[in-house]
């Protein structure tokens, strides 16, 4: 079980969405609060709500900049303390059609989705280690890091990352005292999309008018669907009690039950059969 009172929390994209509740959810609890984001006004709108709760540090970062990152840790650091409780929760959703795709939008929505929680892993679990006072990590990925869907390759193929390196970083770090939790999240009541849509590099130039109107349609159904998801409030809480009591994943629905169950019986499906020695 992790004590979250009394230590500090870094949260990316922590001005926001999921990565606000969280923030509020561990102040409630008597964390610290580091928050990073790349939007200087919500910055300054979350530090005056929660500053009222508990001590808060606010910087601006993008999670892709290792050097802004490192001067930005070592500063929490030093005015709140050592950071124990790390958040990599800052995201994108956008993507293209396969076709479409392009190594620019590779390169940001990876860099985001992927590199941004590498980045979070690599400058702060050497320094949790050596202080030997345990912690927890929380990785941001989705249902769609659990079950891959058409038109979806470049989010399912960070999501799925984010997955497998929490899994593997789980089995070495639980032992040595720092708990790890995925955040696999379905439609959440966030305003992701448009967020993405202003940051992401274009791809409509090279589109036809019917797959403009299409691309723009999927928006606005996908805008509608998250809006009736969980409240980020309520994914803050989820996260706060995995936290608490270690636990590795952290899912805010069942809406993919069936989705991973047919996932799964297809890889044991397609699994050879037992080898003629051992079959009786």
């Amino acid at each position: 079980m992790t004590e979250i009172a009394n230590r500090v929390a870094f949260v990316t994209g922590g001005a926001n969405g999921i990565g606000l509740g969280i923030a509020r959810s561990l102040a409630k609890a008597g964390a610290r609060l580091a928050l990073v984001d790349l939007d200087e006004s919500a910055l300054a709108l979350a530090r005056d709500e929660l500053g009222r709760v508990t001590q808060v540090m606010t910087a601006t970062l993008d999670v892709r900049d290792r050097e802004g990152y490192a001067r930005i840790a070592d500063d929490v650091e030093q005015s709140l303390g050592p950071v124990t409780i790390l958040i990599n929760n800052a995201g994108v959703a956008g993507g293209a059609p396969t076709e479409k795709l392009t190594f620019n939008l590779w390169d940001w929505g990876m860099g985001i989705n992927l590199d941004g929680v590498i980045n979070g892993i690599q400058m702060f679990v050497p320094r949790i280690l050596e202080r030997a006072t345990g912690g927890h990590i929380v990785n941001t990925a989705s249902g769609a890091g659990l079950v891959a869907g058409p038109g979806n390759a470049l989010y399912c193929t960070a999501k799925f990352a984010v997955v497998g390196m929490s899994e593997a970083l789980h089995g070495e770090l639980d032992p040595r005292g720092i708990g790890v939790s995925i955040l696999c999240p379905g439609p959440v009541a966030t305003g992701i999309i448009d967020r993405t849509r202003a940051s992401q590099p274009k791809v409509t130039k090279t589109m036809s008018g019917e797959q403009k109107g299409a691309a723009f349609a999927r928006n606005d159904m996908m805008k509608t669907y998250l809006a009736n998801g969980t409240p980020p409030d309520a994914v803050g809480d989820m996260v706060r009690d995995a936290i608490a009591d270690n636990r590795l994943y952290i899912h805010t629905d069942r809406l993919a039950v069936e989705k991973i169950r047919e996932r799964g019986q297809a890889i044991i499906d397609a699994m050879p059969g037992p080898p003629e020695r051992f079959k009786k």
